[in-house]
């Protein structure tokens, strides 16, 4: 960051009286400009026994295949997050449910949460920022090209909590990947 977004003055990188973190200060002003996590939200939709997945038109990770997710937008709740990215994604309509997974992902200053939902029709088509879009059961699900470890752990949570018949919200953060992975 160059320059405040309030006064349009120079920021200086430095802890702030009362602070214990380097925040973007202003120089004229004196506004702090704090830098918080990005919060990607995304749906778990079920028809019957499967479930749907994009296949990823733009990067990170284009052509694997993720549930539908993104960036949570300013003045909507997590839940309307999740079924906007659906109808974005995947032009589905879903009954969001349960939150099911929250990730954190500190090396990328995220949190990844995924809700369970209920497709409401078959009506489904890849959306701008996919290049298919299908149902799948577990054994159909091609987890060598799942685009996000965050979206295997939440798939490999739902099929085992399906086979239990044990639900609940399950939590985990991640580490960095090795190296060979990025």
């Amino acid at each position: 960051m160059n320059f405040c977004s309030h006064c349009g003055a120079s920021v200086e990188l430095r802890i702030p009286s009362g602070d214990t973190l380097p925040r973007y200060v202003c120089r004229q002003c004196a506004t702090i400009h704090y830098q918080n996590p990005k919060v990607v939200v995304g749906a778990l939709a079920v028809w019957e026994d499967k479930v749907l997945l994009c296949r990823r038109a733009i990067e990170p990770r284009h052509g694997m295949w993720t549930l539908p997710a993104g960036f949570m937008e300013n003045e909507e709740t997590t839940a309307q997050a999740a079924a906007r990215e659906t109808l974005e994604e995947a032009c589905a309509r879903i009954e969001v449910g349960e939150l099911y997974t929250l990730i954190d992902v500190p090396h990328i200053s995220q949190v990844h949460i995924v809700y369970r939902a209920r497709l409401l029709d078959l009506d489904f088509r890849a959306g701008e920022e996919s290049l298919d879009v299908a149902l799948f059961t577990e054994d159909e699900i091609p987890w060598e090209q799942i685009a996000f470890r965050s979206i295997a752990i939440s798939l490999r949570h739902f099929f085992d909590d399906r086979r239990s018949g044990q639900w609940g919200v399950h939590t985990a953060s991640l580490a960095p990947p090795p190296p060979e992975w990025r």
